[in-house]
This record gives structure tokens, sequence and C-alpha cells, in this order.
């Protein structure tokens, strides 16, 4: 049966949907989460900018790097569905303080995410009206254009999972359609080389340029296992969601592998990558792509911004919905809605500190991009943790399963070995302002949740030992 238990006015409680997902629907979670449009187009830029024509290469190691943390993932979700996502997978092999820590930094990587990605939605939503002749600017309009996207996005969420990962996917594939045709043409009418012999040897790339672009090609990955929140709603949890977490990410992956050497080889005869605050764009016109296609790209773009606001809140609500049920955060969290079946409360009470978060930076005069960068940092170091806690788990688990498996040990390392040196690169040496600040406020918010387990473990010690073994289904259930 369900390690569950009913407590006091939660017997008439519905539960999530069970069953809700197909396993396309469950892919577009993971892919929406990912964000891949708007990775390609910023990302590549700055990978160059170390990497140089080894660009392709640090993205296609940082694949190999994800790929072995969704093997360490996929093998807890083979054996345990729950919509908890890692905080109940870190529980099975790390106890109650490991997925506690889990479900803490994975709530600031979704809301961070989320917030950051909000941002970006509307700088490039203002780009599509300049390029429809409709320019927008000022404060007031920013803030205001914050709250009406982060409240769709919300409402999405709580009208049912099913609506908001059909909206993702829809956004995200045209998107990606978009985009993908554009590097195409530059790559096969542009005036750079179809077969980049650079590129391909390696010309002038360094062992610590590559190491560098790897760090900002596994950031480009984050939050690619979203899928695992999903085991109560899934179809076949069991099946769908360990092929959604590693199909996503081999998938992704090769799609950055092209983009990069695409960008790379088109933007040869416009001058440095490096430099470039906004290639896509350049590389349109520099291919004569018509005047309509620019503002179509950053629509594309918007709509992948948006589908990663989405995808997020939709993880968040589950953790939390989990963590109320458990009595680790009010237990009001742990209950779902009517009709939709989906957890309202839980997500009601933290996307909009999401949005906040993004209007709030917005009233106070802070650069668009800025606070995609800062915020969708602030949220990547959360993801790091959460990774690297529940590979650490993975090997524990299956002992304790009786399962054995060759390649988990060195799952195991290289995931772990490449959440820290990421996290290492972003903190040493210590970075200026404002990334200090991002830094010192992550730990802030670990420390003060660190703080709550001790009081819990001390106050209510029957709520620790519980933590992360509730909502959760075994393959023998299906």
């Amino acid at each position: 049966m369900t390690q569950t238990s009913a407590r006091p006015g939660e017997l008439h409680d519905h539960g999530l949907k069970r069953g809700a997902m197909s396993s396309g629907e469950v892919v577009a979670q993971a892919i929406a989460n990912i964000a891949p449009s708007a990775v390609i187009a910023f990302t590549v830029a700055a990978i160059y900018a170390g990497a140089g024509n080894a660009s392709w290469l640090s993205f296609a190691l940082a694949t190999v790097v994800i790929l072995a943390v969704g093997y360490c993932i996929a093998q807890f979700a083979k054996r345990r569905a729950s919509a908890g996502s890692l905080y109940n997978y870190a529980a099975q092999g790390t106890g109650p303080f490991g997925a506690y820590i889990t479900g803490i930094t994975l709530i600031i990587g979704c809301l961070g995410i989320a917030s950051g990605s909000l941002s970006g939605a509307v700088v490039h939503f203002n780009a599509f009206l300049d390029g429809i002749g409709l320019p927008a600017r000022g404060t007031v309009w920013n803030v205001l254009l914050a709250v009406v996207i982060g409240g769709l996005a919300t409402l999405f969420t709580v009208w049912g999972i099913r609506i908001s990962a059909r909206i993702s996917l829809i956004l995200e594939v045209v998107s990606i359609t978009i985009i993908t045709i554009m590097l195409l043409i530059v790559l096969f009418a542009g005036a750079g080389p179809i077969i980049d012999l650079d590129q391909l040897s390696l010309s002038g790339a360094t062992p610590h340029g590559v190491a560098f672009g790897m760090v900002l090609g596994i950031l480009g990955f984050v939050g690619f296992s979203s899928s695992d929140a999903l085991g109560r709603e899934a179809r076949n949890p069991f099946k769908a969601i360990p092929r959604a977490i590693m199909w996503s990410a081999a998938g992704v992956g090769l799609l950055y592998v092209f983009a990069a050497y695409s960008q790379v080889a088109g933007y040869k005869p416009l001058g440095d990558l490096g430099a470039s605050g906004n290639p896509l764009d350049e590389l349109a016109v520099a291919i004569g792509l018509p005047g309509w296609f620019r503002p179509v790209l950053s629509l594309g773009i918007t709509a992948s911004f948006f589908a990663v606001v989405v995808a997020p809140i939709n993880v968040v609500g589950r953790i939390v919905f989990v963590m109320g049920k458990e009595g680790v955060l009010p237990r009001s969290f742990g209950r779902t809605h009517r009709t939709q079946q989906t957890p309202h409360r839980a997500i009601l009470a933290f996307a909009p500190l999401a949005v906040l978060t993004t209007a709030v930076m917005y009233a106070g005069g802070v650069d668009g991009n800025e606070i995609l960068i800062n915020v969708d940092t602030f949220g990547t170091y959360g993801y790091m943790i959460a990774y690297a806690v529940v590979a650490v788990a993975a090997p524990i688990f299956l002992r304790r399963e009786g399962v054995r498996l060759a390649l988990i040990w060195p799952c195991v390392v290289i995931s772990v070995v490449g959440m820290a040196y990421v996290f290492y690169a972003n903190v040493a040496p210590w970075p200026a302002w404002p990334l200090d600040a991002v830094v010192l406020a992550f730990f802030g918010v670990v420390a003060i949740a660190a703080a709550w387990y001790a009081y819990l473990r001390i106050a209510r010690p029957e709520i620790t030992r519980s933590i992360g073994t509730t909502e959760t289904d075994f393959p023998e259930m299906a």
C-alpha cells in the first residue's frame, strides 16, 4: 500500500489526480523546465568567450555529467513514485536531514528559476513589441507585465497539470522549431563554413576554457529532472518518468551541441561571438531573414521563458504539498483543489513569491537581464545541491534494495564532482557585486531552513522521522 496516513482534516481530500499525465506530457514537463530555446539564445556566446572553438565540446561534456545525474535519479524513479520529487528520493538513502535539505534546495531552485525566467519573458516580450512597432517602456509597465505573465503562469498550474504541461510543450516546441530552422539556415546558407575545421580540431582551445564552458553548459540543464514530481499523476510512472529524465537530457544535449557548432561557424564572418549581446538577432540580420522574422524570434524566446515559469511552479507546488502532508510546513499546504485536484494552496502560497521578487526588482529599477542572470543563479545553486545529495543517496538506496549496477558508482562520482566543480567555479574567487549578494542570500536561506529543521527535531521529533517517507508508491502497486 501507499506509504501515507490520513490525518484529521484530510479524510475528504481528493489528493492529486492519478494517471492524468501521458508519457508525452511527462516529457513536456522536463523539457519546459530546461527551456532549451532560452539557453541557446544566450549561453552559447558566453561559453564561446572561454571555450572558443571547443564550445560544442563543453556542451557535450556537460551532457555527460547531466546524464550521470539523470542515471542516479532514474534508479529511484524506477522503484518509487512520488509527488515529492528528489525530496522523497533522498530520504531513501540519506535519511530525514538529507531529504529535508534536498527539499529546501529544490524549493529555492524552483522559485529562483521561475522568478528569473519571468524577467526573461518580460525582456523578450518587450523586444517583440519593439519589433512590431509598439514600443513599451518604463518601470510601471515592466512591473505590470511581470505580474500579468506571472499571474497567468500561476493560473495554469492551479487549473491543472495537463493543461499547463500541454501549454508548456506547445510553446517550447514552437520556440525550438523557430530557432532550429534559423540555425539550419545560418549553417547551410550563411557566410560561415559548413564544415568548420577549427571547431573539429579544437583550434586554440584550452582545458581550462573547456572546463569553464562546461560550467555554463551544466547550468543550461537545470530542472531537467522535474518530471519526477509527477509520480502520482503520470500514467505508468515507473517507466514514463525515468525515460523522460534520460530522453530529455540526451535530446536537449544534442540540440545544444548543434546550436553551439552552428552559431560559432555562422558568426565567424561577423566577428567575436563571445562579445555579442544577442547573437541570434545579429545572425538573423546577417543571413538576410525578412524583417518580420526578428519579432517572431523574440516571441518564440518569450514563449520559452514563459514555459519555464510554469514548469518549476508545478514542481514546487508538489514538493510543498508533500511537506505539508508531513507537517514539515503548514498542513494546510497538503491539500488539493476539490475539482482540479492540484496542490492549489501550496502553489498560491509560493508562486506569488517568485512573481513578487521579479516585480519588486523591476520597481527598484534593476535591469531585466540582471534580474534574469542573478535570480536564475540563486535558483541554480539550489538545484546543484539537490542533485549532489540525491546522487550520494543512490548507491545507498540500491544497496538496501539488493540491486547491483556497474554504472552507479561512476555516475555518482561524475555527478558529485561535476556539481561540486560548478559550485566552486561560481564562488571562487569570491564574486563581485551583485553575485556576492546572491551567494550570501542562498547560504542565508539554507541556514534559516536548517535552523527550522533543528527546531522540529527537538520540538516535534515525530515529524522529522517521517520526512520524505509519505506519499510514495511502489511498483508492486501498479
